[in-house]
């Protein structure tokens, strides 16, 4: 199995601050990857870098064998990402917020439409596609969200908290999409969360980034037994501390905000 994801050496800086700091790690071809790590841990910056939002200071990246610095193109047309933050047109309906992204991604319009139903079918929002997005609750926005982020058959996904904020019914029913993604079209799945139980039921793969840093990666079973612990948010515990992280994540983004990239 090929590597849809390949990072080597990859390092961040905003001023003196390190934010990634020499992480290296790869991503197999349908593979379901989790990325977790504490507030300010690097977590977004990477995926910013991977998906050509942010300029790596030092090293290299690979998304579908096209190079982040070299093929930005090629990446961008490569995958879907899902923010933590709702990127919908709430003014528009779903089905105009699935066509104005298709039309981004020069989807022919002669397959658009279909492309678009289908879609809204996988994720139960069809019966809603003419409706308001401004309507809709937490869970449906991201349900489309994911829809919108599919439509020009990515290779790979980019899913950051993409649950953050839904009830656990909500949750339960996204991951469930998830999965069938995964398993149906074979696309690769790399996400964060800061629920370690979905994390914990879903990713085959996992990478745990603190200060910067990649201090862990493996299976969960392979956490568990290298901590000797019985749950992966005890064996997360362990490779991270217990120490809360709010003000320092906060002082990181108020540094990303201000020192010139």
């Amino acid at each position: 199995m090929s590597d849809m994801v390949e990072v080597k050496k990859l390092t961040k800086k905003f001023g003196d601050l390190v934010a990634v700091d020499n992480v290296s790690f790869s991503v197999k071809t349908g593979e379901i990857f989790a990325f977790l790590g504490p507030n300010g841990a690097g977590k977004s910056t990477t995926i910013k870098i991977l998906t050509t939002l942010l300029h790596p200071t030092s090293g290299s990246a690979k998304i579908n064998g096209f190079d982040i610095l070299k093929q930005k193109s090629e990446i961008r047309k490569s995958f879907g990402i899902v923010f933590q933050d709702t990127s919908l047109d709430t003014e528009l309906t779903a089905y105009e917020n699935m066509d104005f992204h298709a039309a981004l991604y020069n989807t022919q319009k002669d397959i658009r439409k279909d492309r678009i139903y289908d879609l809204l079918k996988f994720v139960g929002l069809f019966e809603k596609k003419d409706i308001i997005v401004k309507t809709f609750s937490g869970g449906m926005k991201r349900r489309l969200e994911i829809a919108r982020g599919l439509i020009h058959h990515p290779k790979i996904l980019f899913l950051d908290e993409p649950t953050l904020g839904l009830d656990a019914q909500t949750r339960n029913h996204l991951w469930e999409y998830i999965k069938k993604l995964n398993k149906e079209e074979g696309m690769t799945v790399f996400l964060t969360t800061h629920y370690l139980d979905e994390a914990e039921k879903i990713a085959e793969k996992i990478a745990i980034i603190d200060y910067g840093k990649i201090v862990a990666i493996g299976t969960v079973a392979e956490l568990k037994k290298k901590t000797k612990t019985k749950s992966l948010e005890a064996a997360y515990l362990k490779f991270t501390g217990t120490k809360i992280r709010e003000e320092e994540a906060s002082s990181l983004d108020h540094l990303r905000n201000t020192v010139r990239r």
